[in-house]
């Protein structure tokens, strides 16, 4: 894969222009609403057609990785609230099918950004998709290990002949798996991984495996909930947490409505910190699962597990640089690509 025709510095504040759209985008970030109050207002600024004064919204369509799910509340959010709108975008939110290739709508042009993990954007522009990533939004690497407290889990160094569960030698949870072997000085004869599936907790209540790789904001809260006293060990370094994709076309002609997404997801982020609960209520409209009050607490936790791998609502959208240099080597070096991807052809910063 050659470089970009029109890459772009990473540091924003040197040579990049500021254009009318990026300062209305960094205006509109400004103003943080409560959450619940005014919907009605946004709800029909964004259906009225001209949501701006710059004239009619330019049409954009988010894909978003997995069912519909809590953990994309700052779309839900940022949807509902108008934010979207105000930057001057018709956004569409589109959740992926269960079988669906990852990248395949961003591809074939029927989405514009997809909601994804960078690791996985790696391997696909290391096959040659012109995919790069414009904004991460977990600060933190949300995969950990899971393991019963009484297994004494206190570092990766301590999954030396661990029986390790996984749901495939693929993924978010397998990089997770390859980079926590790496940091506790470990390779995989250290250790006896097992497939077993989406089948996390199950397999970790019924001593099937020693440990099981999940998600902080997924198992780690189910297990939480349902009571049993676990303990996790998060990746450090070596990986970068889910963000926002473009194909190559789409980031050069459309910069200002990219970066106009990630001002409006900071903004809608600020709001659900303020009022997770409220922004529980608000994703009814969007996750059908929600229905119950038992769901709603549930997925409550969750909603507060994603805040902490977001971190600071400001920092969405922010690129690690030295994360992504990491990312790059530890993917060649444990096979994961067979070429490696230079870090500042994979991403850029727009903000």
């Amino acid at each position: 894969m050659t470089p970009r025709d029109c890459a772009r510095p990473q540091d924003p504040h040197t040579c990049r222009p500021l254009t009318r759209r990026r300062m209305l985008g960094t205006v509109a970030g400004l103003a943080t609403l409560p959450l619940l109050a005014g919907c009605h207002d946004d709800e029909q600024a964004r259906l009225s057609g001209n949501p701006t004064a710059t004239g009619a919204a330019t049409s954009l369509t988010i894909g978003l990785s997995y069912l519909p799910d809590i953990q994309f509340a700052p779309v839900y959010v940022a949807q509902e609230h108008g934010h979207f709108a105000r930057a001057g975008l018709d956004v569409t939110v589109r959740h992926h099918g269960a079988r669906e290739p990852l990248f395949g709508a961003l591809q074939a042009g029927t989405e514009d950004v997809l909601y994804a993990g960078a690791a996985e954007m790696m391997q696909a522009r290391s096959q040659g998709v012109d995919v790069v990533d414009f904004g991460t939004i977990y600060q933190k690497y949300p995969v950990v290990a899971i393991a019963r407290a009484q297994a004494g889990l206190t570092g990766a160094h301590r999954l030396r002949g661990k029986t390790i569960g996984v749901p495939g030698q693929l993924g978010e949870t397998w990089f997770g798996l390859l980079a926590l072997l790496r940091q506790g000085g470990l390779d995989q004869s250290a250790v006896d991984i097992q497939t077993i599936g989406f089948t996390q907790q199950a397999a970790l209540i019924s001593d099937k495996v020693d440990v099981v790789m999940g998600y902080a904001n997924n198992e780690l809260v189910r297990l939480q909930d349902a009571g049993i006293d676990v303990a996790s060990v998060p990746v450090q370094g070596n990986l970068v947490g889910a963000g926002l994709n473009a194909m190559g076309p789409t980031l050069r002609e459309r910069e200002d409505d990219l970066a106009a997404v990630i001002t409006a997801l900071r903004t809608a982020t600020a709001e659900i910190a303020d009022d997770p609960a409220a922004a529980v209520t608000l994703s009814k409209r969007s996750v059908p699962t929600l229905t119950t009050p038992e769901q709603e607490k549930a997925a409550l936790a969750t909603l507060t597990a994603t805040l902490r791998l977001i971190g600071d609502p400001q920092d969405l959208g922010a690129q690690d640089r030295q994360k992504w240099a990491e990312m790059s080597s530890f993917m060649l070096e444990t096979g994961l690509v067979q070429q490696q991807v230079p870090a500042e052809q994979a991403h850029v910063s727009l903000l």
